[in-house]
C-alpha cells in the first residue's frame, strides 16, 4: 500500500493493483479506510487484488488463525464493501462485526474493484461468488483456462452476471524471449475471454528502454 501511494502520487493515468494482498492477514476496517483513501487521492485508480494465503507460518507469526481463512476473507470483502457503500455502516459476521461506522472518503466510483487471485477451483468459485475479476497466478503451471468456466458457473449460481467478471492472466508466449508471435499469443488469450494480460517487467531486461517501448508499439497499441 505504501508503494502504491508513492506511485499514485507521481502518475496520473496508471491504474494500480495489489497482486495480491493476503486479505485474512489484514484488519478489514483499517484496510477499507486505507484503500478508499488511496482510491480517492488517486482519482479512482486503485484495484484490490486479494488472496487467502498458503503459508501457515505467516499467519502464525502475526497471530491470525490459518484455519478457515477463506471464510474470513469472504467476510472481510463484504465488510469492506459495506463501509464503502454508505455511512453509519454495519456488518455482522463470525469474524468481523460492527455497526454505526463511517469510513471516509469513499471510493471515487462507489467501490474498489476486488480481483480474486489464485489458481485453484476454490479461488475460481470465490471470484464467481463475489469478485469483480479473477487473476490466476502468472507463474502457475496449471491450465488456467478451465477455471474460467468454474468462475462463470459460480457466478450464475450466485445470481450474478458471469460477463461482468474480468479475467486477468499471464501470457508466456508474449514475452520477448519466448520466440513466439506475441500478437498472436495475446489474441488467443483474448479469444478465450481474457480482458487483461499481466507481464513481468523483468522479462524485458536488460534492455528495457528498447524492448518495452517496442512491445508497446507492436502489441499494446494494437489491442488498446
Amino acid at each position: 500500500m505504501i508503494w502504491m501511494a508513492y506511485v499514485a502520487a507521481v502518475t496520473t493515468r496508471l491504474r494500480l493493483m495489489t497482486g495480491v494482498i493476503i486479505l485474512p492477514q489484514r484488519n478489514p476496517l483499517v484496510l477499507a479506510k486505507q484503500v478508499a483513501t488511496l482510491d480517492a487521492m488517486s482519482g479512482g485508480r486503485i484495484e484490490l487484488g486479494i488472496g487467502v494465503g498458503w503459508l501457515r507460518e505467516e499467519f502464525e507469526a502475526i497471530g491470525v488463525p490459518f484455519e478457515r481463512r477463506g471464510k474470513r476473507a469472504d467476510e472481510y470483502v463484504a465488510a469492506m464493501r459495506a463501509l464503502w457503500a454508505t455511512d453509519d455502516a454495519g456488518y455482522a459476521g463470525e469474524f468481523v462485526a460492527f455497526k454505526g461506522i463511517n469510513c471516509n472518503p469513499k471510493p471515487v466510483h462507489g467501490s474498489v474493484p476486488i480481483i480474486v487471485g489464485g489458481s485453484t477451483e476454490v479461488a475460481a468459485k470465490r471470484a464467481g461468488r463475489l469478485g469483480d475479476g479473477f487473476f490466476p497466478s502468472i507463474g502457475s503451471q496449471t491450465d488456467i483456462l478451465p477455471l474460467f468456466d468454474v468462475v462463470r458457473r459460480a457466478a450464475t449460481a450466485a445470481g450474478r452476471d458471469p460477463a461482468a467478471i474480468e479475467f486477468l492472466t499471464g501470457c508466456p508466449d508474449a514475452l520477448p524471449q519466448s520466440g513466439k508471435d506475441a500478437r498472436a499469443a495475446v489474441e488467443a488469450r483474448r479469444a478465450a475471454g481474457v480482458g487483461r494480460i499481466v507481464l513481468p517487467m523483468t522479462a524485458f531486461l536488460p534492455n528495457i528502454e528498447e524492448s518495452l517501448p517496442r512491445f508497446g508499439e507492436t502489441v499494446i497499441r494494437e489491442f488498446s
